[in-house]
C-alpha cells in the first residue's frame, strides 16, 4: 500500500503471561451502570436504554505509562472500570451469543474532563470533548477469560496516593456484561479488538499532577500509573 505518509501505530495492550499483545480496534464505554455513581452525579436511573459513548483507540495508555494532565480542564476525574476485551464480533446478538465473544478482562480508568462534561450536559451536547481526549483510557494488561475467575463477588478498587477512592463488587452493575454487549451489537457491528468499559461505581473525584493511582480487578488485573 502506497500511503501519503506513515500510518499511525496500532494501539495495543499487553497480555498476562504472554509475549503477544492485544490489538485495539475500538473503545466503547457505558454510562451510569452503577446506581451509586448515578446518584452521586444527580441522575435518576429509569428503564430507558443505557447510554454508550466511545473513545478513540489511540486514547489507550498501556504498560503502566504516565498520563499527561489534559489541557482545557480544571476538574480532571478518575472513573474506575472493569474492561472487557472481545475476541470475535457480530450484529444483533443475544446475551448468550454476546457472552461467547469475551476474550479477556482488564481494569482501566475512564478519565473525564468533568467541567467540560458539565458544560456539555447543560447544553445537551455530546460528551466527546469531555471523554474522548488524548490519553483518556489507561488500561492494564489483559487476562484471558479462560484464566480469569470473574463473578458478582469480584472486587473493583482504586487507590490514589495510597488512599482508597473507589470500591465495588461486580454484582453492583445495573446491566450485566452479556446484556451490555448484546445491546451494543444492536448499535454497532462488534469485532475482535473491541474494548468495553463497563461503568464506574461511586467515588469519582479529581486528580492532580503528581498523583499516583493503583487500580485492581481482584485476582485478574492491576493497573498503576502517574499523572504528569
Amino acid at each position: 500500500m502506497n500511503y501519503a505518509f506513515a500510518p499511525p501505530a496500532i494501539s495495543s495492550l499487553p497480555i498476562v503471561g504472554s509475549d503477544q499483545r492485544y490489538p485495539v480496534r475500538r473503545v466503547f464505554c457505558i454510562a451510569r451502570n452503577y446506581a451509586d455513581h448515578a446518584q452521586e452525579m444527580g441522575v435518576v436511573l429509569d428503564t430507558t436504554p443505557s447510554m454508550f459513548f466511545c473513545k478513540p483507540a489511540d486514547a489507550v495508555v498501556a504498560d503502566d505509562g504516565d498520563v499527561p494532565y489534559p489541557q482545557a480542564t480544571h476538574n480532571f476525574h478518575h472513573e474506575l472500570e472493569m474492561v472487557v476485551a472481545l475476541g470475535d464480533g457480530g450484529l444483533d446478538l443475544t446475551p448468550a451469543q454476546a457472552a461467547r465473544l469475551i476474550w479477556g478482562y482488564g481494569v482501566g480508568l475512564d478519565l473525564t474532563r468533568r467541567d467540560l462534561q458539565a458544560q456539555a450536559k447543560a447544553k445537551s451536547h455530546s460528551w466527546d470533548v469531555a471523554k474522548a481526549f488524548d490519553y483518556s483510557a489507561p488500561i492494564s494488561a489483559l487476562r484471558r477469560a479462560a484464566e480469569a475467575k470473574i463473578d458478582g463477588s469480584t472486587v473493583l478498587e482504586l487507590q490514589v496516593n495510597g488512599e482508597p477512592r473507589q470500591h465495588a463488587t461486580l454484582a453492583e452493575m445495573v446491566l450485566p456484561v452479556p446484556e451490555m454487549i448484546a445491546m451494543l451489537s444492536g448499535l454497532f457491528e462488534l469485532k475482535a479488538g473491541d474494548l468495553i468499559f463497563t461503568g464506574t461505581p461511586a467515588g469519582v473525584a479529581a486528580m492532580q499532577r503528581g498523583d499516583h493511582f493503583h487500580a485492581t480487578l481482584q485476582g485478574v488485573a492491576e493497573l498503576r500509573g502517574r499523572i504528569v
